[in-house]
């Protein structure tokens, strides 16, 4: 299977169990088994009694937290691997195009990074008027969300319309691109796994922390300094 639209529930097994969720002018309460990642379509209230009794979202910003939290009106989804604890945060509004040179002339921003290698994260993908992506796969699932403009999603065997506000989800190892014409697309995306990110051993604070002028990580000391 290379794509499909999802509304809510579980995600296809891909080694990263997930979990999915939307709302629409609803009264929700979260309680999903790990933080969630979202985005926010339309303004929502947010209620989280243990950091805010309640903060207004607009459209176009984005938020990750742990569960239970109870969403009020508004529309967005959001998704989360099972288990995982995120810092809670809300940001945004996303730019007008990413930070990060993608590929075929598209561009991304890393809007939430792993806290840790191999965490999850939230990305903002541009795709500007006229793009023909080169034919790819993700080692593990995609779920994204249409936010600006328009384009489509291709695959080996269809050609699937992406209008905004409309969420999928593209399995693992499924073959796809995506083209724009006229228009450009944004698309806020999720990926259940990272392949960089801090680690113990190896992060800003360690490797900047100098020791008989080397990186603390680099010392002949570290294995007597090092915090276990």
């Amino acid at each position: 299977m290379n794509f499909m639209y999802v509304s809510g529930g579980n995600l296809p097994d891909d080694g990263f169990p997930s979990h999915l969720l939307e709302w629409n002018d609803g009264n929700v309460t979260c309680q999903l088994p790990g933080s969630v990642f979202g985005y926010v379509l339309e303004q929502t209230t947010i209620f989280k009694k243990d950091v805010f009794d309640s903060m207004t979202v607009k459209a176009g910003m984005y938020f990750c937290l742990e569960p239970p939290f109870k969403l009020i009106g508004g529309r967005g989804f959001g998704v989360c691997l099972d288990g995982h604890r995120a810092f809670n945060l809300i940001g945004g509004p996303i730019e007008a195009v990413g930070r990060l040179n993608y590929i075929d002339g598209c561009t991304d921003s890393l809007l939430i990074s792993p806290i840790m290698l191999g965490d999850p994260c939230l990305n903002h993908l541009h795709f500007p008027p006229n793009i023909r992506q080169t034919m790819h796969t993700h080692p593990s699932n995609r779920v994204g969300c249409v936010i600006r403009g328009k384009g489509r999603c291709v695959t080996p065997t269809e050609e699937i319309p992406l209008v905004p506000g409309k969420v999928f989800c593209i399995p693992k190892d499924g073959h796809h691109c995506f083209y724009t014409d006229s228009d450009s697309m944004d698309v806020v995306a999720w990926h259940p796994d990272s392949d960089f990110g801090p680690k113990h051993e190896q992060h800003p604070m360690v490797n900047r922390t100098f020791v008989d002028g080397l990186p603390a990580n680099e010392s002949a000391k570290y294995e007597a300094i090092r915090t276990r």
